[in-house]
Parts: structure tokens; sequence; C-alpha cells
């Protein structure tokens, strides 16, 4: 499930990440991004995947359609987790995903970075 976090405003969305996502979730992430890139040109984006599983493969092409139509407008991408995997994740994400793109293992810290 992928849910948007209630600290969003203008250009600086958060998400929750949890379970196993699916095709389907994305039905969240993609308007409220595609909104904010429109209105301002750029996106900063947090990712919380403290409780996230997987994604299923189903979900692959939506993950991959993503990166490729929001790259160039993700001005910054930070990814709260607390697992080892999860600091990759934010490596392999900056050029993909994000023009920048780092690891927090603290939610504040993560929106202070993308805040400021």
């Amino acid at each position: 499930m992928i849910e948007q976090l209630p600290r969003s405003h203008d250009n600086v969305l958060g998400f929750t990440v949890s379970g196993d996502i699916t095709k389907d979730d994305y039905a969240v992430l993609d308007p409220a991004v595609a909104a904010a890139v429109k209105d301002s040109g750029t996106v900063r984006l947090l990712l919380d995947l403290t409780d996230f599983h997987w994604e299923k493969a189903s979900a692959w092409g939506a993950d991959l359609h993503f990166g490729s139509e929001f790259h160039k407008a993700m001005e910054c991408m930070a990814i709260v987790g607390d697992k080892k995997w999860e600091q990759w994740l934010a490596k392999l994400a900056q050029p993909f995903y994000a023009q920048e793109a780092k690891y927090f293992d603290s939610i504040d810290e993560a929106w202070a970075w993308l805040e400021s």
C-alpha cells in the first residue's frame, strides 16, 4: 500500500510504502507527483519504506514507467528505512529516479533535507 503523508505540501511529497506493492498502488503515487510537477516543475519526494516488504512482479512495469516519466523532474528523493538494502536502494535511485537521492533512518531528518 502507498499512502500520502499529511506533511506533504507544494512540491514536497511524502508517502509511506508498506506491505507488498502492486501495480494499483501507483494510482496514489503517480497522480500526486504529476500534479506537483505540473504546478512547480519539480518534485522532492520522501518514501518511508520502514514497513515495505516487496514489490509484486506485476508492479515492475508501473515502477519503471514512474522512473522514466519523472526522473528529470525529481529534484531529490529521500528514502527512509531501517535495513541495509534500503541504503543501497537510495544509491540506485539516483541515476534512475531522482537527480539526487539519500537514505535516512529518521523521517524527521528526511523531511528536513527535503524542505531545506
